[in-house]
């Protein structure tokens, strides 16, 4: 079930490791982890996503892979996430299963068409504002996209890109079924302090 407070690692901006960051949000409530890793090599990225997987595994959390369909298989993880220049849903389809979780990045409502008829499960759609997280992300989209892809598909939404703290309100009454966050809770004087906070947020506006 995709909804709530999606957290995505992030080595780079780490202060304490993604592991422990990924403990500490999911001992805050979160319920989906998705492990994103970009330069490293592939031996490296195997291990620390088995680490991840056998985590979330133990705490009944959902442990998405970004990108890496091989990654995703080697440590049986529930999913993968997909950007728009990665193989096509239905190749990954082929490869992973029916039983897999597909989720999908998408910047505009054409996108968003094409993953729904590519039977994508989840959408992800940003950067809703600025982010300096992903330097590839593009210009904000804003919050009226979110309304207007809620009301073009029935797909779970994952509202992703500069959501924090002080502006998470404003994005879930949008519709979304989920938010993705990064910067927000790893760049906290204390990340698990930070996304119980986010989590509280979320289930008290549910």
């Amino acid at each position: 079930m995709i909804e709530g407070l999606y957290f995505v690692t992030d080595s780079k901006l780490t202060k304490q490791g993604i592991l422990e960051d990924a403990k500490q949000v999911i001992e805050a409530g979160c319920m989906l982890v998705q492990y994103r890793e970009k330069n490293k090599p592939s031996k490296e990225m195997f291990e620390k996503a088995k680490q991840l997987a056998e985590l979330c595994k133990s705490k009944g959390a959902l442990f998405i892979v970004n990108d890496r369909l091989d990654i995703a298989l080697a440590v049986n993880a529930d999913g993968v996430h997909l950007g728009q220049n990665d193989l096509p849903i239905a190749i990954a389809r082929n490869i992973l299963g029916k039983d897999k979780i597909i989720g999908t990045s998408n910047h505009s409502l054409e996108e968003v068409k094409q993953s729904e008829e590519a039977e994508a499960d989840y959408i992800s759609v940003g950067p809703v504002f600025h982010t300096n997280t992903k330097k590839d992300a593009g210009p904000p989209l804003g919050l009226e996209l979110l309304k207007k892809v809620r009301a073009a598909t029935k797909l779970p939404i994952v509202g992703i890109g500069g959501v924090n703290e002080e502006n998470l309100e404003e994005v879930l009454q949008t519709g979304v079924d989920s938010v993705a966050i990064i910067s927000a809770i790893v760049l906290a004087e204390n990340p698990g302090e930070s996304a119980e906070r986010i989590v509280k947020k979320i289930r008290g506006f549910k």
